[in-house]
C-alpha cells in the first residue's frame, strides 16, 4: 500500500505542511504509520479526508464540525444544509445593514431605520393591524371593503433596495401618525354613515373612474400651465370637473354635486393615496400613481375629491 509523507500530502492537497501536522495532532487525520526514522506517513484514505476537510473549511465549516463528519457522526448533507441556512440568515442581516447604511447616507434617521428594518414580517404586519384596529374597529364598514384593506400584507424583501427601505420607514411613520389616524377614522365614520343611508359602497364603476381620471388630468394640466387655484381660470377647471362628475353620478349639474363631494372632503386626504404608493413600492408591485399634487390643487380650487 502506498504511503505518503506530509510534504507529499501538501503537494497533493494544496494544504500547508503546518496545517496537515495540526490536523494530525488534533486527531482528525492520524498517521497511518511511521518510518524507521519516526516520520509520519499516510495512506490514500488520509488524502481523501484531507481534501474533504479542506473543502469544508473553504465553505466556512468549523473544524469541530469537520471532525464530526470524518467520524461519521453527521453527514456532509446535514452539515451543508445547516451551514447554508446559517449563511442565508447572515446574508439577510448583511443586506438589511447595507440598505440601512445606504438610506442613512441619503439623510435617513439611522436608529429608526435600523429598528424598523430589523423587524420580522410579523412585527411589521402588527403595526398595520394596530392601525386598522383603531381606524376601522369602532365602525360598521362594508365587510368586503374592510376585508380587502386588512388583507394587504407588508412584504419587505430580504434584500431590499434603499427605496423599499425608505418606503417602509415612511409607511410605518404614516400609520402611527395620530393626525393621519384621525383623518382615516373620519373617513370610516363617513363610510359607515353612507352605508346606513343605503349608499352603494361597491367600488367605483367605469364612469366614476373615468370622471376621477378626468379630474386628475384637468388638475395636472392646470398645474403645468401655472394656473393658481384661486384664479378665475381655476374656477373654469372646477366647473368642467363638476359637470363631468354630475354626468358620471347621474345627477343634475348644479351645486348639489359640489356640496356632495365637499361633504366627503376627508376622502381627499392625499396621505390615503400615499399609503398605497408606499405599499406598492415596498412589495415590489407595479408603481402606483401618486396624485397628491393634483388632489391638493383641486381642494385649494374649492373642489375636494375622493
Amino acid at each position: 500500500m502506498t504511503r505518503y509523507q506530509i510534504g507529499e500530502l501538501a503537494r497533493m492537497t494544496g494544504l500547508t505542511v503546518r496545517t496537515i501536522r495540526f490536523y494530525s495532532d488534533q486527531g482528525l487525520i492520524p498517521p497511518t504509520s511511521r518510518t524507521v526514522g519516526g516520520y509520519r506517513t499516510y495512506d490514500g484514505e488520509a488524502v481523501a479526508k484531507l481534501k474533504l476537510v479542506r473543502t469544508l473549511r473553504d465553505l466556512g465549516v468549523d473544524l469541530p464540525t469537520a471532525g464530526r463528519v470524518l467520524a461519521r457522526e453527521v453527514t456532509v448533507t446535514d452539515v451543508a444544509r445547516a451551514h447554508a441556512e446559517a449563511i442565508d440568515a447572515q446574508m439577510k442581516t448583511l443586506r438589511l445593514r447595507r440598505a440601512v447604511l445606504r438610506a442613512v447616507a441619503k439623510g435617513g434617521e439611522m436608529e429608526l431605520m435600523n429598528e424598523l428594518a430589523r423587524m420580522s414580517d410579523e412585527e411589521r404586519q402588527r403595526i398595520l393591524d394596530d392601525f386598522f384596529e383603531e381606524v376601522f374597529g369602532p365602525y360598521e364598514l362594508d365587510p368586503q371593503f374592510e376585508q380587502r384593506m386588512r388583507s394587504v400584507r407588508v412584504e419587505l424583501p430580504d434584500d431590499p433596495t434603499t427605496e423599499q427601505l425608505e418606503a417602509w420607514v415612511e409607511l410605518a411613520k404614516l400609520v402611527q401618525d395620530p393626525d393621519f389616524r384621525a383623518s382615516v377614522k373620519r373617513m370610516s365614520q363617513q363610510h359607515e354613515e353612507q352605508r346606513r343611508s343605503g349608499t352603494d359602497m361597491s367600488p367605483p364603476d367605469n364612469n366614476q373612474m373615468e370622471a376621477f381620471n378626468f379630474a386628475i388630468t384637468q388638475a395636472r394640466e392646470a398645474l403645468e400651465a401655472g394656473i393658481a387655484p384661486e384664479s378665475d381660470a381655476a374656477r373654469e377647471v372646477v366647473a368642467r370637473v363638476n359637470a363631468n362628475w354630475a354626468e358620471a353620478l347621474g345627477v343634475p349639474n348644479d351645486e348639489r354635486v359640489v356640496e356632495r363631494l365637499r361633504t366627503f372632503s376627508d376622502f381627499a386626504d392625499p396621505r390615503a393615496e400615499r399609503y398605497w404608493v408606499l405599499i406598492a413600492k415596498i412589495n415590489g408591485w407595479p408603481a402606483m400613481p401618486d396624485h397628491s399634487r393634483e388632489r391638493a390643487w383641486l381642494r385649494a380650487a374649492g373642489q375636494p375629491f375622493g
